[in-house]
């Protein structure tokens, strides 16, 4: 429910932020508290976060994600039963990296070899007992023919590269049972649809916030100045790390676990194609097994006539600062791999993402640096019983989902609906 500002100067509680853990802290107040006036203050001029929906071929046709598209862990992730209640379609197809779903050369021989070396290296990542932590390039066996690729891999799993992501960090990581399944018209428009009943205000971005008085916390935004009895705060660790919103008086273990907590990058570009047939449908693609530079490429997802080029890490941003042209071409060189050297004669660039210079985001979802796995904690503890906080990254397992994200914003609602 889009406001232009806040009725009075007053308000129960404001939530910070409209991503995933935004959106699921409001709805959620609204359900344990409908005597409680809220409202959901955005930065940016959208309701969905770092979920961000494109309809390029009509809102009938399926959706395409520039920011997460998948539900992980889809038969416990939240986002897949709201998703059925708000009317929108689950689509259940094996992703093209699973079991039962499509990789293009699954039977080759280096790509079984590969993928085996990937597996081995996750097997002694989640085995790890060391007493202090490491940096995920300690796991990797140095005689290794594919550590190349398991470079790419870990990339693609955290943002960041091997040698800044902890080790303890990723063997937490469990993003729940079950397949990975989507949404047909967009994780984007599920999240935004599911925000529609919230009070909104978009473009108002929150640049101090006074916790100094007795029962009460001062908001300073680009809106005017608005009281709240409480605040949970979403936004994301980059954005925290910066400084971009001034804490009175401050709050030092909130910027360094954030800045301990960064976020990784992983960006999209979505190519059009002009001759489907050419290609199979919802088929997984790498675009190099020896060279940790390289992107994962999905072939026609939904069956739309596009191919969905994705980049993780030090590649996703030197493509980001180049621009969509060179992402556009290095995808292309890569793709004649498998396709032979004409075809950029049917590809042409359509949609991209570029996370890391999105101002209110700043990247794509965190990881832990070496030893910074249990500032999750930190991040996520509530600073009084009026100020709290939530997001992916303060999730222990479930970081770097949108389902993460939903359970610490529900975690925040629960406890100011017990509070207030």
């Amino acid at each position: 429910m889009p406001i232009e500002s806040w009725r009075g100067s007053e308000v129960d509680v404001a939530v910070i932020g409209a991503g995933a853990a935004g959106v699921a802290a409001a709805r959620q107040l609204q359900l344990l508290r409908p005597d409680l006036s809220i409202v959901l203050l955005e930065a940016s001029d959208r309701v969905g976060g770092r979920a961000r929906s494109i309809h390029p071929f009509g809102t009938d046709a399926a959706a395409l994600d520039l920011g997460c598209g998948w539900l992980h862990g889809a038969r416990t992730n939240a986002w897949t039963d709201i998703a059925e209640e708000v009317g929108l379609t689950v689509d259940r197809t094996p992703a093209p990296w699973s079991d039962g779903g499509h990789r293009l050369e699954q039977n080759d021989p280096d790509a079984k070899a590969a993928a085996a070396a990937v597996n081995d290296f996750f097997g002694r990542v989640y085995e790890y007992g060391g007493d202090a932590d490491a940096d995920l390039s300690a796991m990797l066996s140095p005689d290794d023919p594919w550590n190349e690729r398991i470079y790419a891999v870990g990339a693609f799993m955290t943002g960041g590269e091997l040698d800044k992501s902890s080790v303890i960090d990723l063997g937490r990581y469990d993003p729940g049972p079950g397949p990975d399944w989507r949404v047909r018209q967009g994780y984007g428009t599920l999240i935004a649809t599911y925000g529609l009943p919230v009070p909104t205000v978009v473009g108002a971005e929150v640049r101090r916030i006074d916790h100094s008085g007795a029962g009460h916390i001062v908001l300073s935004t680009a809106k005017g100045e608005l009281r709240a009895k409480a605040v949970i705060v979403t936004v994301s660790t980059n954005v925290l790390a910066a400084e971009r919103i001034a804490f009175w008086p401050p709050l030092p273990e909130k910027i360094e676990a954030a800045s301990r907590l960064p976020l990784g990058l992983a960006n999209k570009l979505f190519l059009r194609v002009a001759e489907p047939a050419m290609f199979p449908k919802d088929t997984h693609v790498t675009g190099s097994q020896h060279s940790r530079r390289t992107g994962a490429y999905q072939l026609k997802p939904f069956g739309a006539p596009v191919i969905e080029a994705y980049f993780a890490a030090d590649l996703a941003l030197d493509l980001e600062r180049q621009g969509v042209d060179a992402m556009f071409d290095f995808s292309v060189e890569q793709l004649k791999r498998v396709f032979g050297a004409d075809v950029g004669k049917t590809l042409s660039p359509l949609a991209a993402s570029a996370w890391a210079g999105e101002p209110f985001f700043g990247g794509s979802y965190s990881y832990a640096t070496p030893g910074a796995s249990d500032l999750r904690s930190v991040l996520a503890a509530p600073h009084n019983e009026h100020l709290f906080f939530a997001g992916e990254a303060c999730s222990k397992t479930r970081y770097s989902t949108a389902h993460g994200a939903y359970e610490t914003g529900a975690a925040a609602a629960e406890a100011i609906a017990k509070t207030l």
